[in-house]
Order: structure tokens, then C-alpha cells, then sequence
């Protein structure tokens, strides 16, 4: 169910770049193939859909998953990435700017198929099979949660006692939050900016808000640039940690009189609003890297604007009563992928190891598996650290039997 397979070669061609820069992942693919792990079981997936996380899907299908494939943004889908999976005889569900009902007809088909396993990104296929269709809950494993914004929706299911099975905590490896949150985060969110824009980042302000792993790349990728960076907070403890690293610290509010660039990174909606609107200068670009589009009020400019202007591919002018004209990228949605490619290979490279990894564990402990939610083994995240060194050709040292003796005693 994709949108025109014929992009099939495109979508090949891009999956065969991401995989000669994916090392851990074709060390996983090489293994898959002679254990076949996921032997007789499907796999529920919605992650952002281009060419990283089609290798990830390949991979899995590598060891025996029957896989059921969409997107987690309507907007960070690729239509040749999709046609290279479904011509390659994988399930999927997709296609770049799908309606509201199209999107939800596709998150629906991969929970229709009966997982066993659910690798998420957001939490929207663990929250429908709660709500929809409680029905297939039985077939359920496990899954496996991508990021932060579902982490914190699975927290408060499971503090409600709502969550029927175990979901691994992928996001809280460190793996995965001390490089794809920073180091992923900060580069694609300015690739994103820089390729949309066209336009310098030296010498102008740039407003950070939250102070997050993800948050924290974006400010010292915006510091690397030349920007001048301002960070919002909610958390006392953050705010003081952006101080300590160089950074402004003050209220949205204050920050919207000064910045020429604004991200949110929050997790959270409502961030960036009428009151910050009406203080900006005209010019000021707005956008979003948190997961979902309510971090920036969008529908509040559309409604409010006298006039809405098409400025450039993925940039919307919204003029407003005071003749300021505020500038938002990629709709208010996820600008390194609506705007971009995502994170680099290297990084995601990680990210899916341990995915894969996890989705591997809870198969191997179906019958054990320690409680709702989980994290991610030490030895798996220490397994994908140890590969990628020795990829990298670091040598670390090792305690010596002395050494253990004196540190357990």
C-alpha cells in the first residue's frame, strides 16, 4: 500500500547508501540470517520511514519477522524508500503527506495484521491497540519505544496500570540518548534548517527550548554555526546546566524579542504561542524537533493571520495584525525530517542496533520478562558500544583481576 512502486530503484539505491555507513546493523543482518530469531513472528513498526529505518526493517525480515511497515509523520516519509520495502516483498503501509484519515488507515493495517512485537516511535501503535483493538492484545510479546515523547506516554500508562505488556525503553539506553538525542539531534535539526533556509546562522540568535539531550545537540550545534544561543526551561536543574555550558537562560517571552530562530525540543505543547508570537521581530523562523506538531501553535498563525504566504518549499509566511510576518518550517513537524533525511546513518546505526536488539531479547525472555516496563539490558548496550569501537579501531583498557578485587570489595 504505497504510493507508486514504480520509485522502487530510488528507494533501493538510497537504502544502499545508509547500509555501507550502518556497520552494526550489517553485523546484526549477517547473524539474523543464520539464527533467525524472529522466526513465525510479526513485527508491528511505526518509526520515521526513509532509508535508515527501511534497513532496520530488512534486517529484522533478515531473521524470519513478517513485517508490517508505516511511517510515525505523514510528513518524514519517503514514497521511493517505501516502494523499495513492499517491492521487496515487506508489508507496508505509507506515503509522504498522507491525509489525517490516510495516516490513521495505515497505523491502523500494521496493528490490524496481530503483532507480536511493536517497535514504536511516539507511542501511536501501542496507545491504538489499547484503545481499538484490545482484541489482538493477547498476541503481544513486547515492544520496543524510540523516544522520549513515548516514554512518557507509556510512564503514565503504566501509572494508570493501563499497559497490557512489556515495552522496553529504548530511548534511556545510553546508546541511544547520549548520541542519536545529541549528536543526531543537533546535526539533522540544522541540516534541516540550513537546506529549508538558505539563510546564515553567525551572528544571529538562536532560542532553544528545552534542555534535553536533544536540546543540548541543537545548542552546540547552533554554538558551532556561530549563533548567538538562548535556552528556555521549565526544570531549574536544566536551566542551570545550560548556564554552566555557556548558554543565556531566560523565559520564552523574553527570548521572543531577540531570537531570529526558534526550536522547540520540548516534548510538550503550547511552547511557542500567541504571547511569543506578538513579541517577535518579522523574520522570525520558527520550528519544531520535538515529536509531535503542537510545540508551536500553528493553528493559532492560521487563524489568526491576515495573510498566509508560501514563502519557499516547507516555509509558510504568516502575516500577522501588527504587519510582522513569522515564518514556520515543515509545517510545525519534525523539521530534521520533514525538512531533511534525519540523522546520520552512523548515528541511527546505534539506535536500530539496539532496537534490533531489544526486539531479539524480548522474543529470547518471553516467558520472563521483568514487569511493564523495561530497560534496556546493560550487556546489550555495552555489546553495540564494544562493536562500534572495534569498527572504529578504539582499543580501551580492562581491569585487571586486582583491580575488580579492590572495586567489589
Amino acid at each position: 500500500m504505497v504510493r507508486d512502486i514504480s520509485l522502487a530503484p530510488s528507494g533501493r539505491q538510497k537504502i544502499a547508501w545508509v547500509k555501507a555507513h550502518m556497520p552494526l546493523l550489517r553485523t546484526l543482518e549477517e547473524n539474523f540470517s543464520i539464527t533467525k530469531p524472529f522466526t513465525g513472528k510479526k513485527i508491528a513498526l511505526s518509526v520515521h520511514l526513509e532509508a535508515k529505518t527501511a534497513y532496520l526493517c530488512k534486517v529484522l525480515a533478515a531473521g524470519g519477522a513478517d513485517m508490517y511497515i508505516t511511517g510515525s509523520n505523514p510528513l518524514s516519509t519517503q514514497d521511493d524508500v517505501a516502494a523499495a520495502l513492499e517491492a521487496d516483498g515487506l508489508k507496508v503501509y505509507a506515503w509522504y503527506k498522507a491525509s489525517e484519515e490516510e495516516y490513521e488507515e495505515h497505523t491502523e493495517a500494521v496493528i490490524k495484521a496481530g503483532p507480536n512485537i511493536i517497535i514504536d516511535d511516539g507511542g501511536d501503535l501501542v496507545h491504538l491497540i489499547h484503545t481499538k483493538y484490545r482484541e489482538l492484545l493477547p498476541y503481544v510479546i513486547g515492544g520496543c519505544e524510540e523516544t522520549t515523547t513515548g516514554i512518557i506516554r507509556l510512564e503514565a500508562m503504566a501509572e494508570r496500570d493501563e499497559l497490557s505488556f512489556p515495552m522496553v525503553k529504548v530511548n534511556n539506553a545510553d546508546c541511544k540518548h547520549l548520541f542519536d538525542n545529541r549528536y543526531g539531534t543537533g546535526q539533522s535539526v540544522w541540516d534541516g534548517i540550513n537546506r529549508t533556509t538558505n539563510l546564515i546562522v553567525a551572528g544571529k540568535y538562536a532560542v532553544v527550548a528545552g534542555y534535553g539531550w536533544c536540546g543540548k545537540g541543537v545548542a552546540m550545534r547552533a554554538r558551532g554555526l556561530g549563533a548567538k544561543v538562548i535556552v528556555t526551561e521549565i526544570d531549574p536543574i536544566k536551566a542551570l546546566e545550560a548556564h554552566m555550558d555557556g548558554f543565556e537562560v531566560m523565559p520564552m517571552e523574553e527570548a521572543a524579542k531577540l531570537g531570529d530562530f526558534f526550536i522547540t525540543v520540548t516534548g510538550c505543547k503550547g511552547v511557542i504561542t500567541e504571547k511569543s508570537f506578538a513579541k517577535m521581530k518579522s523574520g522570525a523562523i520558527c520550528c519544531n524537533a520535538g515529536h509531535f506538531d503542537v510545540e508551536v501553535d500553528v493553528a493559532w498563525l492560521r487563524a489568526n493571520a491576515v495573510s498566509i504566504t508560501q514563502a519557499r518549499n516547507n516555509i509558510v509566511g504568516y502575516t500577522l495584525k501588527n504587519g510582522n510576518t513569522i515564518y514556520v518550517l515543515a509545517e510545525g513537524r519534525l523539521v530534521n525530517l520533514a525538512a531533511g533525511d534525519g540523522h546520520p546513518a552512523e548515528i541511527m546505526d546505534m539506535s536500530f542496533a539496539i532496537q534490533a536488539l531489544s526486539a531479539q531479547f524480548l522474543v529470547d525472555n518471553e516467558d520472563s520478562l521483568p514487569g511493564r516496563l523495561i530497560n534496556v539490558p546493560r550487556e546489550i548496550d555495552e555489546y553495540v558500544a564494544s562493536l562500534l569501537n572495534e569498527n572504529l579501531g578504539i582499543d580501551i583498557d580492562t581491569l585487571t583481576d586486582d583491580q575488580k578485587e579492590y572495586l567489589n570489595a
